[in-house]
């Protein structure tokens, strides 16, 4: 365990390193200073993977240096909260011309940071609540079956599934799960940031050109100006997103939870998200 601690921040010092030569090489410039610094954040479930491949793309088509290979999280594997020092003093890691990722909740202090460094240009992708939270129950059930949720989800039917994932679930360390409108809440001031680029995740996948046009003027939003032009830009990072090369990859469909919740978890949902839906603009009221 201390050999891994110690070992894999080294192993990803050096991939950086030579992500960078790779890169200073192919865009002939030693200096990235005048580049700005791209975070790609997202809720959990909500399409990170699809933002990563969103971000190779990019630098395929502007000289940044590098894409962090690993997210920045806000609780460790092992279920720590990471304090508010830590989370910061990852921001501070990334340099002129770095791209990183991950999953960043909303707190005051991290909005501020952003806000006081306009060479940080981020955006931000959420996705239903309902087809986010059916994401994660499939996920802790197939995909890795080393989840929290895991052992508990596969002992109960998946009408409870749904009704857990709803109200949550009390429970040490990452087996502790809030309901639905507690992780919202943690993210979901993001969407009043203004520096802050917000996407839904069904537009990257049903109006993906239109998306992708609006990352790159957000990214073009000061003096920067990505050299490749624009339709041969999108194409790149279109041809970048292959979401069956996910690790967590299952359907990546929209509107799934039409499948799954009854009219039970549709009321139960209404009584503990409140008008959430109405907010990010995924109903317009609470007939649905």
């Amino acid at each position: 365990m201390k050999y891994t601690l110690f070992i894999e921040p080294l192993l990803d010092k050096v991939r950086i390193a030579r992500k960078s030569i790779k890169s200073a090489n192919h865009w002939k410039r030693l200096d990235f200073s005048h580049v700005p610094t791209l975070f790609g954040n997202a809720m959990p479930k909500s399409g990170s993977h699809l933002v990563l491949q969103i971000l190779q793309g990019i630098a395929e088509i502007a000289p940044f240096r590098y894409v962090n290979p690993k997210p920045l999280r806000t609780i460790t594997a092992e279920g720590r909260k990471r304090t508010q020092k830590e989370i910061i003093n990852d921001l501070k890691q990334l340099k002129a011309g770095a791209i990183g990722w991950g999953y960043l909740t909303a707190k005051p202090e991290y909005q501020q940071y952003i806000e006081e460094h306009p060479n940080l240009i981020s955006f931000f992708v959420y996705r239903d609540p309902r087809d986010r939270l059916i994401s994660s129950i499939f996920y802790a059930l197939e995909i890795y079956k080393g989840h929290a949720q895991h052992n508990y989800y596969s002992k109960i039917p998946m009408d409870d599934c749904i009704k857990t994932g709803i109200l949550g679930r009390d429970g040490p360390g990452l087996e502790y799960l809030p309901d639905t409108k507690t992780h919202y809440d943690r993210y979901i001031e993001w969407l009043d940031c203004p520096s802050v680029l917000s996407l839904r995740f069904e537009d990257l996948i049903l109006d993906q050109e239109k998306s992708l046009e609006r990352v790159l003027n957000h990214i073009e939003r000061g003096e920067f100006r990505i050299p490749t032009p624009r339709n041969e830009a999108i194409l790149n990072i279109k041809h970048a997103i292959q979401p069956k090369k996910s690790p967590t990859f299952r359907e990546g469909k929209t509107g799934k939870w039409r499948e799954y919740f009854t009219d039970e978890h549709k009321k139960l949902f209404k009584e503990v998200a409140g008008d959430l839906l109405i907010k990010l603009g995924y109903e317009k009221d609470d007939n649905w």
